[in-house]
């Protein structure tokens, strides 16, 4: 009787140990080699043109806008000119303006009484100290001009530099930060966060 007691609990020992040595087939993993096809347009990579944003800034220099319009940035010319042209017709008036006054100021210093700003009777309208202050005024004014529009100018050159390294710039998926929403049961509501992924 203790012989096939024993035997059958060994018998049931030895089911109940192979059901726990059964090890169950990872699904995630595929020990089989599909075959694999790679687009090539999908790895293919833009060439950099390390000389692209030298011929914009070139290019803005001889002809301001022309950087821009090499860079495809056709909204910016307008902005380049308008400030450009604003700048030197500012530049004109000023310096038209205080040639006026230099020149009456030195008729007077010479004698004469025939300016325009002198009037027709003996005592001027304008005053020698306020065709002194008029002269400082426009010069000023057109010191100030000039310096704006070689300040655009400049700028124009490194807008088309500085647009010609950013197009050259590489944008794409291993380097992405996105919003991240993830629902939280423990709390009924959504965490919010920003992930930043690098894929290597």
């Amino acid at each position: 009787m203790l012989n096939k007691r024993s035997v059958f609990l060994l018998f049931c020992l030895s089911f109940v140990v192979l059901g726990f040595s059964q090890t169950q087939k990872d699904s995630t993993q595929n020990t089989t080699v599909d075959e694999l096809s790679i687009d090539k347009a999908l790895l293919s990579k833009k060439e950099i043109d390390p000389l692209r944003p030298s011929k914009a800034a070139f290019y803005s220099a001889i002809l301001p806008g022309l950087g821009q319009a090499y860079n495809k940035k056709y909204w910016k010319i307008p902005i380049v000119l308008g400030g450009l042209t604003g700048g030197i017709l500012v530049y004109d008036f000023n310096n038209k303006q205080y040639n006026r006054y230099r020149d009456a100021f030195k008729r007077r210093l010479a004698g004469f009484t025939d300016d325009e700003f002198f009037g027709t009777g003996t005592t001027p309208f304008i005053s020698d100290d306020a065709l002194i202050r008029a002269q400082r005024q426009f010069r000023r004014n057109r010191d100030i001009a000039m310096l704006v529009t070689i300040g655009i100018y400049a700028l124009n050159i490194i807008d088309a530099n500085v647009d010609a390294h950013l197009l050259q710039f590489n944008v794409d998926e291993n380097l992405a930060m996105r919003p991240h929403f993830q629902y939280n049961p423990m709390e009924n509501s959504s965490d919010l966060g920003v992930t930043l992924n690098f894929k290597f």
